[in-house]
């Protein structure tokens, strides 16, 4: 038996523990945002984030510069939920119904992130990055219709304008907002609206 002492554990670097502690802050400081605009607070300044946060204003602005990044990160955060339902495959063959199971896929996925794309909309206005993102999730939503559609049916000019309106954003927010309907009574006014249509 060996008369050395045991060697002791190496603590680890500071550093290390500084990284993490950051990592922690940042975390907690997207979750207390979230947790604030979908309680309803459509654009909550930076002492309400570090106070839900239960961190230092100075350390919401060490992790972010400014409000806007921190849009940025949460914009990343609800992209990944959303890619889920974007990729589960359709439950139809035929191109109408594919359709129409789009309305219940994105009645879900505007529930989940509606109360965000509502704040950054009193943002965008005065954030380029905003605008570009609400305009590439326009555009992406489009896309995907599109690629449900046959050829003739996406070459109808009109017929696309009109469903690309009925699945929007927009006219979910104003069913449920506006007109106060529940989500399963908009989710029937939009299937009985786009069925007429297509069919």
């Amino acid at each position: 038996m060996s008369d050395r002492p045991a060697a002791l554990p190496v603590p680890p670097p500071v550093e290390d523990g500084r990284r993490r502690r950051g990592e922690d802050n940042r975390a907690k400081i997207i979750a207390a945002m979230l947790e604030l605009i979908y309680s309803g607070e459509v654009a909550p300044g930076a002492e309400l984030v570090a106070q839900r946060a239960d961190v230092g204003l100075r350390t919401v602005f060490r992790h972010f510069q400014d409000m806007e990044s921190l849009y940025r990160e949460m914009s990343v955060v609800i992209a990944r939920g959303l890619q889920i339902g974007a990729e589960t495959p359709f439950r139809s063959s035929d191109w109408r119904e594919r359709v129409v199971e789009l309305i219940e896929r994105r009645s879900w996925a505007f529930e989940k992130v509606g109360p965000f794309l509502r704040a950054s909309a009193a943002f965008r206005h005065r954030s380029k990055f905003l605008d570009a993102d609400y305009a590439n999730f326009a555009r992406a939503l489009r896309l995907i219709l599109k690629r449900q559609v046959p050829a003739d049916v996406a070459r109808d000019q009109l017929k696309m304008e009109a469903l690309d309106l009925l699945l929007s954003f927009e006219t979910w927010s104003r069913l449920r907002r506006e007109q106060g309907l529940s989500s399963r009574r908009a989710r029937q006014v939009l299937e009985a609206t786009v069925r007429r249509l297509v069919e």
